[in-house]
């Protein structure tokens, strides 16, 4: 069952010379963790954001963005309420920035389905207490402040939090960036447990490629608002058919590889002010032919390889390259 399906969704702000999102094709199913990855600025968080209708001011769009089968995009205010307390739910990059710290957390917790859950105080508290202990945290949580608690654990009431109105699908924006190492493998591992048990669909948005190997079921690439790549996670970082998502693998730190200089992406990403003519990263990529300057790739089928899709003119010779690097 499908639980999130973005069709050749687009999302342009005013003052701008191209799109911000320029024709996504995203999908989740229920029990599914699909990792979202690029760099900073390619649009990642604002396609999570647009599942909740989360979007700038002025914004315009054209698509489709289903949750449960309902257009997101179409939505009146009073169905996004319904939408964000009950159907989907954001965990936040930071939880400090996302949580009143003047609040107990056992109001943060419980207001949504009181307000707009229709719940009792005494049946928020309890659905609180027991959602906190499916994070691993104690009833007397709910009675501290953001401050008298660790980011781990912050962290934790944030996914207690989005599980209070029992959600198909999760959204998970860069979760575990601002936690120690330890804290974000208990938090990754305590994402996985809880979908299993609640059997929601999880979109991961990343940028670290170890993270997104080690979660994802399915992965998506992102690059200046478009999709370049997708496919199951393994096959895709064994043998990338985008030159972008191999030059991102190329430069990850490993632990298991020959010692030496990362390997870096020379320039930069178009800005939005920037119109790119072809393939939006011909500028950057070692593989680049007249062809990618003119005419921008499609989003195409890999042949031979199920599930896999890529957006590059010459797929053919990224997999020979990666291969023999």
């Amino acid at each position: 069952m499908t639980v999130l399906d973005i069709r050749a969704y687009r999302l342009r702000l005013p003052n701008t010379a191209r799109p911000v999102l320029a024709g996504v094709d995203l999908t989740v199913g229920a029990r599914e963790t699909v990792a979202l990855v690029g760099e900073s600025g390619s649009g990642k968080s604002l396609t999570s954001r647009s599942v909740l209708g989360l979007l700038p001011a002025g914004a315009a769009t054209e698509g489709t963005v289903r949750v449960g089968g309902d257009d997101v995009l179409t939505m009146t205010p009073e169905q996004l309420r319904r939408l964000r307390t009950g159907t989907a739910a954001m965990i936040f990059q930071d939880p400090r920035a996302a949580i009143n710290p003047l609040r107990r957390l056992g109001d943060f917790l419980t207001e949504s389905v009181r307000l707009n859950g229709g719940l009792s105080a005494e049946a928020a508290t309890a659905r609180a207490t027991e959602m906190l202990d499916a994070v691993g945290l104690p009833a007397s949580v709910l009675g501290r402040y953001p401050g008298q608690v660790s980011g781990g654990m912050l962290q934790r009431v944030m996914i207690a939090a989005a599980l209070m109105g029992d959600p198909a699908l999760i959204l998970a924006d860069e979760p575990t960036t601002a936690l120690d190492v330890t804290s974000q493998a208990e938090v990754v591992a305590l994402l996985g447990d809880l979908q299993e048990r609640f059997g929601t669909g999880l979109l991961f948005v990343t940028h670290d490629l170890g993270l997104a190997a080690a979660i994802g079921d399915r992965v998506y690439v992102m690059y200046a608002g478009r999709i370049v790549e997708t496919g199951p996670a393994e096959a895709l970082f064994a043998r990338p058919r985008h030159p972008y998502t191999a030059a991102l693998l190329a430069s990850t730190p490993r632990l298991d590889g020959p010692r030496g200089r990362l390997a870096a992406i020379e320039g930069r990403p178009p800005g939005l002010r920037d119109e790119p003519v072809g393939c939006p990263f011909a500028l950057r990529c070692p593989l680049a032919t007249s062809e990618c300057t003119r005419q921008a790739p499609e989003l195409l089928p890999v042949d031979g390889e199920p599930g896999r899709r890529t957006a590059c003119h010459h797929s053919d010779r990224t997999g020979e390259a990666t291969a023999d690097a």
